[in-house]
């Protein structure tokens, strides 16, 4: 099975808007990093690859709960090298930086399909995963490059399929949460 991609375009696309609303208020855009990103050539600015992701309207009400109004910086991904999202990520990623990288697992798959994924997750094993184990593929892959060559630890907090919620077991969806640490430093989610 393929990746889906819910963005058909090449690349790496930011947000253009100054902030995002939920029922629990605005959440600010990081326009200072939109900016270093969008003027270094790693991603362009374009509302309607935003306006097709719905993972961000998921992500913020949990984000503005735990940390109020820090500002944000939503990267939707077309298609993308994983270096290229390594490397944007890798720009941004700091002490004060909290990345969030959102994807299903697989659909329609046996649980140990989802279980091998999560095994190659958690060694950081990025060409491991591939078409058919998550639906973001480049930022999972992108995401676990960083984290790997920073010497960042993983933890898994949570494995689980549609079907544990909903009871159906014939079509599920696979679903995984991890957290990555700095060796010595402190937990990244």
């Amino acid at each position: 099975m393929a990746p889906r991609l819910s963005c058909p375009f090449a690349g790496l696309a930011l947000a253009p808007h100054e902030a995002f609303a939920t029922p629990l208020g605005e959440v600010p855009v990081d326009r200072d990093a939109v900016a270093r990103l969008a003027g270094e050539g790693m991603a362009v600015i374009d509302a309607a690859s935003q306006a097709r992701a719905h993972a961000i309207e998921v992500e913020l009400p949990f984000l503005q709960m735990l940390f109020g109004d820090v500002p944000v910086m939503p990267i939707v991904l077309g298609r993308v090298p994983d270096a290229q999202l390594a490397e944007a990520l890798s720009a941004l990623w700091d002490e004060d930086t909290l990345p969030v990288i959102s994807s299903e697992l697989s659909h329609c798959q046996p649980c140990a399909h989802d279980a091998r994924t999560a095994a190659a997750i958690e060694r950081f094993d990025a060409s491991a995963i591939g078409p058919g184990d998550a639906c973001g593929l480049s930022a999972l892959r992108g995401g676990l490059i960083v984290a790997r060559d920073r010497g960042h630890a993983i933890a898994r907090f949570h494995l689980r399929t549609s079907g544990d919620i909903a009871g159906a077991r014939a079509s599920v969806v696979g679903y995984g949460a991890w957290g990555i640490e700095a060796i010595g430093g402190a937990s990244r989610t």
